[in-house]
């Protein structure tokens, strides 16, 4: 199984606006270093989360059907499902018809059915699913919570801007972070 963004976010999370006005910074000179630790910030959250936090494409791609015919997707909320390919031995590709799928978006992971689906041919990635996942297309679309870890995960990260470059970030979690994302983490045993 093969999970990734086809294009990246339209807007972040958290604006510059917000992120500065939390930082208390009054001038320009560091927009660039704020919106870069703005994008560290929610790549971090996403990955601990697996939530997408505004809406964008992705394609998961799959060897084989799943037993049970549910499919799995990792990350969520998945708000619609745009497309599904099989391909067969020879690399030519079938669309799948979405006309009876069921899609339960919110469930951690989302899970996706389709009727009668043709079985690949391909030995790897023969199923590809295009869907887009998100909690929509603008920061105010995304829980409050997430926003405001991202904004303690940012002042962190801006605390130590000359000490840490960006690459080597995240470098250090601020106090109350994880009890900010943990309801919408899943954990395991």
């Amino acid at each position: 199984m093969t999970l990734f963004p086809t294009a990246p976010p339209a807007a972040e999370a958290v604006t510059l606006v917000e992120a500065k006005a939390h930082l208390r910074v009054d001038g320009n000179d560091e927009d660039a270093l704020i919106a870069q630790l703005v994008m560290v910030a929610r790549e971090h959250l996403e990955r601990e989360t697996a939530r997408v936090l505004t809406s964008r494409p992705f394609r998961l791609c799959l060897d084989t059907w799943p037993a049970d015919g549910v499919i799995r997707i990792g990350c969520g909320p998945v708000r619609e499902v745009t497309g599904v390919t099989v391909y067969d031995d020879k690399g030519n590709a079938t669309a799948v018809p979405l006309a009876d799928h069921l899609l339960d978006g919110e469930a951690r992971p989302a899970r996706l059915w389709l009727r009668d689906p043709p079985v690949p041919a391909r030995a790897m990635n023969g199923i590809e699913i295009d869907f887009v996942a998100g909690f929509g297309a603008s920061g105010a679309d995304v829980p409050d919570t997430l926003k405001r870890a991202m904004l303690l995960h940012v002042a962190a990260m801006f605390a130590l801007r000359g000490a840490i470059p960006v690459e080597a970030q995240p470098a250090v979690m601020p106090p109350g972070y994880e009890r900010l994302i943990a309801p919408y983490c899943r954990r395991g045993l």
